[in-house]
């Protein structure tokens, strides 16, 4: 087994097994994990996405390899909800097929193996990863619940629908901070450190925070019916994502480090803010926080094996 990918990957492994702990001492009961995923989600997150944003300039971004990995994102997401149809539960999965752990296990992993030129690369994704993903994410759960009020008689027409699930995307603590991080960034005035030192507090506390939950709700999680769709995520996340992104890759002349770096990413288990969505939306935690753990040990085994095929680059 690669030692750096286990290097990368362990202090994941041990935050998730942390989190069982104290859900099997009852140091968190399971009532209080809607408090604590509200915590995470209406402040942490926000304070890491306008953080992240104000970093963006975006005249200065090499978009050619993260439009690649966008595509075989697409792809992805859309066959998922092609397969299961147009829900909040496909569309969770969705999410969980595409969204990788950029932070926590891809900036290690990457820095080790490519460097700085790999680094490069990941931070151009990482950029706009959650402006993609969270907000696109968003707008796709707030058209399935809309379209399933819908079908309840919540809503009278299509365009009732729309609106409804057009404004819940925009009133949302996910796209406000992204935009409102991103407008703030082509202004080019300097965040005051009185702002940014607290800002930069609660962004780190999300990786930790978000992990520990998922291990605290695997504990209370049933997991007898979850197993088999939560392994069949891992094994599209960390396998068959990263091949259609290489199959995209030499389809379209991509190739060197920026390649191998997106493969690598394409690559990486479960992003926890994913489990941050199903909660939020009341929809498929059990499934999304197994999936999480689950496509972080198989990286175990299969992050060596695509590094090997990849070879330095």
């Amino acid at each position: 087994m690669n030692s750096t990918v286990v290097y990368a990957l362990f202090p994941v492994i041990s935050i998730i097994i942390i989190g069982v702990g104290i859900a099997k001492m009852k140091w968190v009961s399971q009532t209080s994990i809607n408090d604590l995923s509200n915590l995470v989600f209406y402040v942490l997150t926000p304070a890491l996405l306008f953080r992240t944003m104000i970093g963006v300039k975006l005249v200065d971004l090499d978009f050619t390899p993260i439009a690649v990995y966008f595509l075989a994102v697409a792809l992805v997401f859309i066959a998922t909800i092609l397969l299961h149809g147009f829900s909040t539960i496909s569309s969770a999965r969705a999410l969980a097929n595409t969204f990788s752990n950029t932070v926590m296990i891809g900036i290690p992993l990457i820095s080790l193996v490519y460097g700085e030129d790999g680094l490069v690369t990941l931070f151009t994704l990482i950029s706009i990863h959650a402006l993609v993903l969270m907000t696109g994410g968003t707008i796709v759960f707030e058209f399935a619940v809309a379209r399933q009020a819908g079908r309840e008689g919540a809503t009278s027409n299509m365009g009732r629908t729309l609106s409804v699930a057009i404004k819940n995307s925009v009133l949302h603590p996910i796209p406000i901070p992204i935009f409102a991080g991103l407008i703030y960034a082509q202004i080019g005035i300097p965040l005051p450190e009185m702002v940014d030192k607290p800002l930069q507090l609660m962004g780190q506390a999300l990786g930790p925070m978000s992990l520990l939950l998922v291990g605290v709700t695997l504990a209370y999680s049933r997991l007898s019916g979850n197993m088999l769709a939560a392994i069949r995520i891992a094994v599209v996340k960390t396998i068959i994502h990263p091949a259609i992104f290489v199959a995209c890759a030499w389809l379209l002349g991509l190739r060197g480090i920026p390649m191998a770096t997106m493969a690598m990413v394409a690559a990486l288990p479960v992003g926890a803010n994913v489990f941050m969505f199903t909660q939020h939306y009341k929809i498929a935690e059990d499934e999304i926080s197994a999936s999480i753990a689950i496509s972080t040990i198989l990286c175990l085994f299969s992050l060596p094996i695509i590094l090997m095929m990849l070879g330095h680059y």
